[in-house]
């Protein structure tokens, strides 16, 4: 879930959908693809004007924003693991008996989960609206605070908490207390907050849809800080790289 910050500044609607729409052009929420407005795009055999091409975009590479948001952490989406896996099955058309079956869990179970989803689809619907009527009454985003204001958390956050409460202006402090002129870290900071917020600078050197040998890594992070084992830990254990099982292939998550 590379492209947070579309995703955060997209309407519900366009999440749902997928895309942004400009004067000039349409953009994927879900990975930054353009399609230019006034172009003729080829896919396959096929001609598409920027329109057709970003929802043929959508459907043949993310198939729609749920199934993007289900393969992503569950606590990006406010939900447990097991909730998250029933949505995915249920997404595939499978019964109660036959999810509760594939993750060997009792039939009542996954009939409560449902009956809890279902709740959790209302109180959404009541907070957007109390947020949308509040943003109004107050003339500011819920976001901007006395102290600056507050940035977004990665999608990939294994646990979000108050550890991700950050301003704009913690975070530049933050970057030039801990930070040289050259992006080298000149000491990991103790606090959990600072940390998370060297972690984020750290991870612009990172490209997506790449995998990286752990000998890339390391030469990455030899060159922002000495100690680059604490710093591989820390970005796997914030959630910002995952690791494959033999510990051999990273990427960004």
């Amino acid at each position: 879930m590379e492209n947070l910050d579309l995703v955060w500044e997209a309407s519900v609607d366009e999440i749902t959908v997928g895309y942004k729409e400009s004067k000039e052009e349409y953009i994927c929420l879900f990975c930054g693809k353009v399609f230019k407005k006034g172009r003729i795009y080829q896919i396959e055999t096929e001609l598409y004007d920027a329109y057709g091409a970003i929802r043929n975009h959508i459907i043949s590479t993310h198939e729609c924003a749920a199934t993007y948001f289900l393969k992503g952490k569950s606590t990006a989406i406010g939900i447990s693991e097991v909730q998250q896996q029933i949505l995915r099955l249920m997404a595939e058309g499978k019964d109660d008996r036959s999810i509760a079956k594939d993750l060997g869990i009792a039939h009542s179970t996954v009939r409560n989960h449902r009956f809890k989803l279902r709740e959790k689809e209302k109180q959404a619907k009541l907070y957007l609206a109390t947020m949308q009527s509040l943003e109004e009454k107050i003339s500011r985003k819920i976001n901007e605070s006395d102290i600056g204001v507050l940035e977004e958390v990665h999608l990939s956050a294994n646990m979000i908490d108050d550890r991700y409460s950050i301003t704009d202006l913690e975070r530049e402090k933050t970057i030039q207390t801990y930070l040289d002129t050259e992006g080298c870290i000149k000491q990991f900071p103790a606090k959990e907050k600072k940390k998370i917020i060297l972690l984020r600078e750290i991870m612009k050197q990172f490209k997506v849809d790449y995998e990286y040998q752990e000998k890339e890594i390391n030469h990455i992070l030899k060159r922002i800080y000495e100690d680059y084992p604490t710093i591989r830990r820390a970005l796997i254990e914030y959630g910002f790289l995952e690791r494959s099982d033999d510990c051999g292939i990273y990427r960004v998550k």
